[in-house]
C-alpha cells in the first residue's frame, strides 16, 4: 500500500477555507487514508504560515494529536543526505522541508508526495527517479 507524504502547501490549503486550493485539499485529504506522513520542517513551515495568517497553529498540532499526520523523519540521522540534496538543487533553491520530503520518498519507495510546489517536478529521488506526486495541477 502506498503512503502519502504531505507538504506545507496542501496542509495550509486544507486548514484555511480562504485558500484558493482549499476545495482541492479537502478532496485530497478525504481520499487518502491516514496517517499522512511528514517531517518537522513541514510542520514548522505550516505553523509559521498559519500564525501569520490566523494567529494560531493549533489546527496543525491537533492533526498531529489525532494521528491524521505523523512525523516519521529524523533530520539528525539524515543530515548528510539532506545537505547533499540542498547542494544539488541550490539553483532552485531547495528548502529544508523539500529536501526532507525528497529524502523521505527515497526511504519509503512506495510513497507519493502531496504538494502544490512545482519544484517537485524537478527533484529526483536517488538522483534520477521522478517522485510520484499528487498535485492540483495533474
Amino acid at each position: 500500500m502506498s503512503v502519502t507524504l504531505v507538504d506545507t502547501g496542501p496542509l495550509v490549503a486544507y486548514l484555511s477555507g480562504a485558500d484558493s486550493a482549499h476545495d482541492w485539499a479537502l478532496a485530497a485529504f478525504d481520499s487518502l487514508p491516514p496517517p499522512l506522513l511528514t517531517c518537522e520542517a513541514v510542520i514548522t513551515e505550516t505553523c509559521f504560515l498559519m500564525l501569520r495568517s490566523f494567529k494560531s497553529c493549533d489546527l496543525v498540532l491537533q492533526m498531529l494529536d489525532r494521528g491524521a499526520i505523523e512525523i516519521r523523519f529524523s533530520l539528525a540521522s539524515e543530515r548528510v543526505r539532506i545537505r547533499n540534496l540542498m547542494q544539488r538543487y541550490a539553483d532552485t533553491p531547495m528548502s529544508l522541508a523539500d529536501a526532507c520530503l525528497v529524502r523521505m520518498s527515497e526511504l519509503l519507495p512506495d510513497s507519493r508526495v502531496l504538494t502544490m510546489d512545482s519544484d517537485f517536478s524537478v527533484y529526483r529521488r536517488h538522483g534520477r527517479q521522478a517522485i510520484p506526486l499528487l498535485t492540483p495541477f495533474a
